[in-house]
Parts: structure tokens; C-alpha cells; sequence
């Protein structure tokens, strides 16, 4: 299984991005699919993760980014709107419970990230 994350870039204070992230391999489920960030000299942190159609956000997001998941294609975006310089990192996207056609199962598997950069 793999993830495949997109929709990242530079971006002016008060702009919009939209991150997707794409599973791909032979899939039966996914518990969950989130995003998760970490910038410059910082740990990484909760962004948004949504499990069962119902999201969780980390706070310093929340009202600010919206997740959203495409069940039957198994993508997951991240909307970012009034974006600020301190939303600036690398962007992970994760999924949680990965069951394969096969039998087997993941706990956890991690994209390669994208760079988010919000600057004038």
C-alpha cells in the first residue's frame, strides 16, 4: 500500500491550498486518513484525521482547515483556507487500519509529505 500526497506549494497569508493524499494497492478498508505537519525545528503534529466520516482537528486548526475523505476511491483532502506563516511545514498524509484484499494489515502507513510554505 501506498500514499500519494499532492497540493502542496507556496502560498501568500490569506490564501487557500487543498492537500489530497491517495491510497493506492489492493485495499479492502481504512479505518482512518489524516494529516499530520511539522515544521522547521518542531514535532510532529495533528492536523485533522477523520474516522467513520466523523473528523477530529488539532487545535491549532480548528474552523481553519476542513477534512474530507472519498471513501470509494480512498482519498483523503485537507482544505486549508486564511492560511498564516505558522501553517508552514512539511504536510504527512496518514492512514490507520489498512486492510488488504489478501488478508494482511497495516496499523499505520505514511505518505512521503508535501511542503506547505505560506509567505509574502
Amino acid at each position: 500500500v501506498q500514499l500519494q500526497a499532492s497540493g502542496g506549494g507556496l502560498v501568500q497569508p490569506g490564501g487557500s491550498l487543498r492537500l489530497s493524499c491517495a491510497a493506492s494497492g489492493s485495499i479492502a478498508s481504512i479505518n482512518a486518513m489524516g494529516w499530520y505537519r511539522q515544521g522547521t525545528g518542531k514535532q510532529r503534529e495533528l492536523v485533522a484525521l477523520i474516522r467513520n466520516n466523523v473528523p477530529t482537528y488539532g487545535d491549532s486548526v480548528k474552523g481553519q482547515f476542513t477534512i474530507s475523505r472519498d471513501n470509494t476511491k480512498n482519498i483523503v483532502y485537507l482544505q486549508m483556507n486564511s492560511l498564516k506563516p505558522e501553517d508552514t511545514a512539511v504536510y504527512y498524509c496518514n492512514a490507520e487500519g489498512v486492510g488488504m484484499l489478501l488478508g494482511s494489515r497495516y496499523a499505520e502507513v505514511w505518505g512521503q509529505g508535501t511542503q506547505v510554505t505560506v509567505s509574502s
